[in-house]
């Protein structure tokens, strides 16, 4: 399928906020509207859910506004002492490890924290957590083979249509409860059944995966930047600079497909993307544009004066709304992991590290560290 990479971090922010680009393929897309796209292909499922990341215009208005009050900043704020909580646990079961065997700080760490975090605020039962993050997993496998795309279909529907059920049957302070009792104030119109499963898809998978991959990636930054860590720790720089550079220098989603021109787009050096061209928000790559960020935009360096100057939450109309969440967990993790080892320090080569190789998810398989230093 041909798209337009956009690279240009001015270019992206201004296309993400033009009323002549869509997220809708069924109004914008030809080729899908022409039945050219098939259903194994491992990105079908992020361009043909109808929730609000695919919708234009007024529809992507109304499910926002509906998704919006669930994810209220009371709800957010409130789950500080639980992420505190989860944490302790994890770190607990770190130090656990005996003395000089190293511990996968993405499997042991990054992972299961937001996995927890969001699995709670939606009620997912414990039964249904493992199965939910395999299919979620699968979802971001760029290069998954299609009987892999269309078993992670079926397996990803059912357990959400089970926590449907399970909520309906029994409501809770949770956001699934409130997504399905969620009613336009215009109207008092609900999400339809598609809607409603496909929103769940949209926020829990959101919820965990970029999560993780933001972590993965701030620790493994500061492990292998030390001289950043130290400004950390002496107070010249703060945590929100961690986070704000570990999301430019490396997006948790460095490839977001997909939007579409609903008319020609004339672009300043003559370049015009054509109507119903499909279009490529390159996150990864406008996070290190050197127009803006320089001749060191390859580089980690948490003091940059551009370093919240990035698109990892998306931008326009279509921004996250779970920004608060994911900038709370980080907020509270990557200090207590540091503080409860301070000679953390990786157990393999830098160069070692093996990407996931995916082009939508930054991060990296394993990650093995030293929690003290060897004997």
């Amino acid at each position: 399928m041909e798209a337009w990479s956009i690279n240009s971090f001015e270019l992206l922010k201004r296309l993400l906020n033009d009323p002549r680009v869509s997220k809708d393929p069924n109004q914008h897309w030809p080729a899908f509207i022409n039945g050219e796209i098939p259903q194994e292909w491992p990105f079908f499922i992020w361009v043909a859910v109808s929730n609000m990341f695919t919708a234009y215009g007024e529809d992507h208005m109304r499910l926002r506004k509906l998704v919006a009050k669930a994810f209220t900043p009371r709800r957010t704020a409130a789950m500080r002492p639980r992420i505190e909580e989860i944490t302790g646990e994890l770190l607990d079961a770190v130090g656990a490890a005996p003395a000089g065997e190293p511990v996968d700080l993405r499997s042991a760490f990054a992972h299961p924290l937001p996995i927890e975090v969001i699995c709670g605020l939606f009620g997912v039962p414990e039964k249904s957590r493992d199965g939910l993050r395999r299919t979620v997993e699968s979802v971001f496998n760029a290069a998954a083979e299609p009987e892999e795309v269309a078993a992670t279909q079926v397996a990803l529907y059912g357990l959400l249509t089970d926590l449907v059920s399970s909520k309906r049957a029994e409501p809770g302070d949770d956001m699934t409860s409130d997504l399905i009792e969620a009613r336009s104030e215009d109207d008092g119109s609900a999400l339809s059944e598609t809607e409603l499963l496909d929103t769940l898809l949209l926020t829990i998978s959101a919820g965990f995966e970029t999560t993780v991959n933001l972590l993965d990636n701030a620790i493994t930054a500061l492990l292998t930047h030390p001289e950043q860590l130290a400004l950390v720790r002496s107070g010249e720089a703060t945590w929100d600079d961690v986070i704000d550079e570990t999301l430019r220098w490396r997006a948790p989603v460095p490839h977001l497909p997909l939007r579409y021109a609903v008319d020609d787009i004339e672009l300043a050096d003559g370049t015009t993307i054509r109507k119903g061209d499909a279009i490529l928000a390159a996150y990864g790559a406008a996070g290190r544009d050197p127009e803006l960020h320089g001749d060191t935009a390859a580089d980690f360096d948490i003091t940059r004066p551009t370093r919240r100057d990035h698109l990892a939450f998306g931008y326009g109309a279509h921004y996250c709304l779970g920004v608060s969440l994911a900038r709370l967990e980080a907020n509270v993790a990557l200090p207590a992991l540091f503080e409860r080892f301070p000679d953390l320090a990786l157990a393999v080569p830098q160069d070692a590290l093996e990407p996931l190789g995916t082009m939508l998810a930054n991060g990296h398989r394993v990650v093995p560290a030293l929690t003290a230093p060897a004997v």
